[in-house]
């Protein structure tokens, strides 16, 4: 299975660019930028570009079946049409103000599954320490309804891909590990956490994806530098190396979804680092020789 060199697609400078997803309707790649507060769309065949800034923090996107979008905020759960209003659909932990949304996807079944973890952004959009593992997953249904799916706690919540036996995979990026869980749909619980990949020496676990053979692509931020293909056994399968030090999420996409496509990151790195790497927080394309499979969409 070849593989074609990662390379810089589009110079985003995100500071966080997070939760890239392709659009197969219109042909586009969307994703965010948690601490830029904006929106990005973006057509890989002309270069045209767009962006929309969003109220607060935004930490996750995914596409509605009527051609909107959800979207996960630092408390709240917005409908959202391109270039319209952000409205509040579901609010999930409001009593734990301590607390922030981050990693969140659009399941098999149209809901919206999200993760919450101790927030780590200061009011100057500086990092702050994570003390405990405050984090939970939750399920928001079409009607807004926000159910708890776990009693598991997170210290970031990262990567939610079902893969094609029915188990669903997530992350805890504080503890370096994949974890997964049997789906009751009937109970709309998960079941018992088992590890699905843990202690890989580069990085931790941010966001993934999956490809049509039933693998999971994991980008391994904080200075990994690469993808993890694992198998749906959870064995390593290779490692792609990639140009920037901070990947955090994935996607399929093109025509024929053959083009893996990577948000990044240039949080928390000092100005020689950046002057060094003027492409961290940038969007980069591979062809990994395996396509993937097309998104959710909630509703």
């Amino acid at each position: 299975m070849p593989d074609f060199g990662a390379a810089l697609f589009f110079d985003a400078r995100d500071v966080v660019g997070e939760s890239l997803v392709w659009d197969e309707a219109r042909a586009r790649l969307v994703w965010v930028d948690i601490i830029g507060r904006r929106i990005h769309r973006l057509d890989p065949l002309s270069g045209v570009h767009e962006s929309w800034p969003t109220p607060d923090l935004v930490t996750s996107i995914g596409l509605r079946k009527d051609g909107g979008a959800i979207v996960g905020l630092r408390k709240e759960i917005a409908l959202w049409d391109f270039g319209g209003p952000y409205r509040t659909f579901a609010t999930i932990e409001a009593d734990r103000q301590g607390n922030r949304l981050n990693e969140g996807v659009v399941a098999p079944d149209g809901s919206f599954w999200v993760g919450t973890m101790a927030n780590n952004i200061g009011p100057d959009d500086a990092p702050m320490t994570i003390t405990g593992d405050e984090g939970r997953l939750y399920r928001v249904d079409a009607d807004g309804k926000a159910t708890s799916l776990s009693e598991d706690r997170f210290g970031i919540t990262n990567t939610m891909v079902w893969l094609p036996g029915g188990r669903f995979v997530t992350a805890d990026t504080t503890k370096n590990a994949l974890y997964s869980y049997a789906w009751d749909k009937e109970a709309a619980r998960l079941g018992e956490r088992l590890v699905f990949l843990a202690d890989f020496p580069r990085g931790l676990p941010d966001g993934s994806c999956l490809d049509a053979e039933g693998y999971v692509w994991n980008c391994r931020v904080v200075g990994g530098s690469c993808l993890a293909r694992i198998a749906p056994d959870g064995r390593l399968d290779r490692i792609v190396e990639l140009p920037c030090s901070w990947p955090t999420s994935c996607a399929f996409g093109g025509i024929g979804l053959d083009t893996l496509f990577v948000t990044s990151a240039r949080f928390t790195m000092s100005a020689e680092h950046l002057a060094a790497n003027p492409f961290e927080g940038g969007l980069f394309a591979i062809k990994p020789g395996v396509r993937g499979v097309p998104a959710n969409r909630f509703g």
